[in-house]
């Protein structure tokens, strides 16, 4: 990008939507903050083209960057530019003649239609790492004379826009050592082997799996007692493996469900320990046992075997587990069932844990 005789000029692309030409350059990233502002700071909300910023999520965005400056990626900021442009292409013919320089004048406005929180975090990071100034990040250019189609671009941008599953961002996220350790357990632990949801965070009710890789990450997180994205040692990896094999040795429905005998589907809709709740639960319990007891732990877990998971025993889950007979993920219900086990492996409960169960009696005496 250069600038003079008061132009910006990119070196472009140019390409044809809806009848327009728009124009997709480099920009410098040191360059980002300086010609792209925050539009919530300059006009009214019936022009703005981008919801207020965000600005809780531009310190983690930042620290990626600059956490990780061989490997960091963020995708093309879109913009409007309220301005008459030049193109002067390198070709009068042939495909060269989409390539050229687009000059914007530097008293054009820019508004980001998509891309603001980037923006912002591009502008904290240059602050611990200025190196990183020179180099680029594609930006679309769309005219928008009077900045007329800009919130209506935000709209369609936006419109068919999926936010990934949880369970998709663990599954890929080679940056998280909690999430690496979740995909590595879906394979080392048996009784996750093969039965693991994958993608989704929730499992059908004909499906043939049993357990969701985002659940096995927070539980093994919450067993750990890791923060997000905490590392992970060597010994702590094998002992979240050896805490779910001895988990689901004690759980034989578990290894039936991994040896093709009994129906996924069946035991989700007839036990509580098939659902999420239940690992985040033994997730929680396991980390009070692990606190307790670092050396016997193994020993005291094989009373879960006792445990009366079925539905059907209300006396146990209903208003526990279950609320009107329906699994809730409720954290209250989470903590309940956590209780339960404590109680069945012969830990003693917090005082907020007694609050809860005391509760639980007094509405199942009125009830």
């Amino acid at each position: 990008m250069d600038s003079n005789d008061n132009l910006l000029s990119f070196t472009a692309i140019r390409g044809v939507q809806s009848g327009r030409e728009y124009y997709t350059a480099m920009c410098p990233l040191k360059v980002v903050p300086k010609i792209f502002l925050f539009d919530e700071e300059e006009l009214s909300p019936e022009l703005r083209a981008q919801r207020t910023l965000n600005k809780t999520r531009i310190p983690e965005m930042a620290a990626y960057i600059a956490e990780n400056p061989t490997t960091y990626i963020f995708s093309s900021i879109t913009a409007s530019v309220d301005a008459g442009v030049e193109f002067e292409p390198f070709s009068e013919a042939g495909p060269a003649s989409n390539a050229g320089r687009l000059l914007i004048p530097m008293t054009a406005r820019f508004l980001i239609n998509d891309g603001q929180h980037r923006r912002a975090a591009i502008e904290e990071a240059l602050k611990e790492r200025p190196e990183l100034g020179d180099e680029s990040l594609s930006v679309v250019f769309f005219i928008d004379g009077g900045l007329k189609r800009s919130q209506q671009m935000f709209a369609d941008l936006n419109r068919h826009a999926i936010r990934p599953t949880k369970s998709i961002g663990i599954l890929y996220d080679r940056r998280d050592p909690l999430s690496q350790l979740a995909c590595q357990l879906t394979s080392d632990v048996s009784v996750f082997r093969d039965i693991t949801e994958m993608e989704k965070t929730s499992i059908s009710h004909r499906s043939n799996k049993l357990h969701t890789l985002s659940s096995i990450y927070q539980a093994t997180r919450t067993l750990l007692g890791k923060p997000a994205k905490g590392k992970v040692s060597d010994a702590e990896a094998k002992l979240a493996k050896d805490f779910w094999e001895t988990i689901g040795a004690a759980i034989p429905d578990w290894q039936l469900a991994a040896q093709k005998k009994v129906s996924c589907s069946d035991l989700r809709r007839d036990c509580v320990h098939a659902h999420g709740l239940a690992l985040q639960a033994l997730g929680i319990a396991g980390a009070a046992l692990l606190a307790a007891s670092p050396k016997g732990w193994t020993r005291k877990l094989k009373a879960i075997e006792k445990l009366d998971w079925a539905r059907t025993n209300v006396d146990v889950w209903e208003g526990r587990a279950l609320v009107n007979g329906r699994v809730s993920k409720a954290h209250t219900n989470v903590v309940l069932t956590a209780s339960l086990i404590k109680q069945q492996i012969g830990l003693s409960l917090g005082a907020k844990e007694k609050q809860l169960e005391n509760r639980l009696k007094r509405d199942r005496r009125v009830g």
